[in-house]
Order: structure tokens, then C-alpha cells, then sequence
């Protein structure tokens, strides 16, 4: 199996929960499939767990991905990673496939000299966004690292630390409140690529504004939001 190509342009290309449309999402395979294919960016997700660590997993419980629910955030970063999680096909026989850690995510990103886009899932605390710089700049890859997330605040307190750190400010639509609160922040966006047009592709852009869109697998759909401008696409299939 291999990714469905198509002509990108100038686009950067960031791959979702590393190389999700062949190996299990958010694991450390999916994100080495991914560093060593053509990709600018590797996205993730994060959540705070019961014992103060960071673990890398879309969902607030593991239903979906290992067929426990277990929630991600009630239990240790112990617990976490000794489950294994399904493959593409169901099984649940590779032992590495599990979840992973924020440094395991980031040195594989450092490794293959892929750009993290890093999504923060959970409501975190100022001290917690602290920690979670403090772990990146560690292991030097902060100037490499674009903060996402759904929880505006999130953002904020990324800001409120490192005032001219990469963000973007992640929605489903592009509805006009949600743009206004990216602008009068600075911040760059994250979008529903069912919702971006040429006219608001150009709004963004002439406030200054890069945009990232997901979650596009559609080659012909990727191609024309390519030629209208968008900065980057997030695809789980793409290259």
C-alpha cells in the first residue's frame, strides 16, 4: 500500500496522526511511515494523562482505537502505552503499536526533520502548557513545532509564554466569528476544508494569515483547494 499522489503546487503537505491512511493512527509507526516519505509536517494530538505525562491519542477514551474504554485522561501514562492498539486490519498483534509519548512523537519529527503540528486536546493548565514547552525546547525542536487546537485558550497561554511561536487556531467552519477572533489574535488558522472558498482564502490572506485545512484525501479536491491558495493541507493519504 502506498499514499495516492497528486500535484501540490506550493502546498505544504502535513500528515494526519502521521501516516493514518496506512498505519494506525498516532502511533510511532504511523509517524516514521511519514518521516520517510516526502511530507513538510507530522500532526498529532496530546492529552494530559492521570499522572502528569503527555500522551499522544485523538480520542478522550481508547473505544475507538484498541476496543477498551479506558479514558485517556483518568488513568496513568503506564496504563496508556501497555495497550495495544487495532491495526489497519483489525488485528491487534503488533506490540508496537500503542500509544506513544509527546517525545516520542517530537524525536521522530526531530529525527526526520519533519515539522510537528502539534494539536492540544485537552483543557490544559498554564503550568501544563509550560511543561509541554519546556519538554519540545528540551529536546530542541520548538522553532519546528506549530501549536493547533480547538481550545482558543490553549492558544492564548502558548502565547502568553513564547509570543511569536507558530499557532493556529483549529475550527470546522469558517464562519465569520471564528475568522475575526484568528485576526484579532494574529493568530494563523486550521480549518474544514469544506468550508474554504476563494473568497475567504483571500479575506485570510490579506490580513496576513496562512492557512492549514483538513482533512483532505480527495486528490481532485486537495489539487483545487492547492491552485486557490491555501498554505498547507493535513491528509491522511496524500503525498
Amino acid at each position: 500500500m502506498n499514499t495516492v499522489k497528486f500535484n501540490k503546487g506550493n502546498v505544504l503537505v502535513v500528515a494526519h496522526r502521521g501516516l493514518s491512511g496506512i498505519e494506525s493512527e498516532n502511533t510511532c509507526s504511523a509517524f516514521v511511515a511519514a518521516g520517510n516519505r516526502s511530507y513538510y509536517g507530522i500532526e498529532t494530538d496530546i492529552h494530559k494523562t492521570a499522572d502528569g505525562k503527555f500522551v499522544v491519542c485523538h480520542d478522550f477514551d481508547l473505544s475507538r482505537v484498541s476496543g477498551e474504554k479506558i479514558s485517556v485522561e483518568s488513568v496513568s501514562l503506564a496504563t496508556l502505552t501497555s495497550i495495544v492498539l487495532y491495526d489497519k486490519d483489525g488485528s491487534k498483534d503488533r506490540a508496537d503499536l500503542r500509544p506513544c509519548t509527546l517525545e516520542n512523537y517530537i524525536g521522530i519529527c526531530k529525527r526526520y526533520e519533519k515539522h510537528s503540528v502539534l494539536e492540544l486536546k485537552s483543557d490544559f493548565t498554564n503550568e501544563e502548557i509550560a511543561k509541554i514547552v519546556d519538554i519540545i525546547k528540551g529536546l530542541g525542536h520548538l522553532e519546528n513545532t506549530t501549536f493547533i487546537s480547538f481550545e482558543y485558550e490553549n492558544l492564548v497561554k502558548i502565547r502568553a509564554i513564547l509570543p511569536e511561536q507558530s499557532v493556529q487556531y483549529l475550527f470546522t467552519n469558517a464562519t465569520p466569528d471564528k475568522i475575526e477572533l484568528a485576526l484579532s489574535a494574529k493568530m494563523d488558522v486550521d480549518v474544514g476544508q469544506g468550508s474554504l472558498n476563494e473568497e475567504n482564502i483571500k479575506l485570510l490572506h490579506d490580513a496576513g494569515v496562512k492557512i492549514n485545512c483538513w482533512t483532505v484525501d480527495n486528490p481532485e479536491r486537495a489539487e483545487q483547494l492547492a491552485k486557490m491558495g491555501v498554505d498547507f493541507i493535513t491528509t491522511n493519504i496524500l503525498e
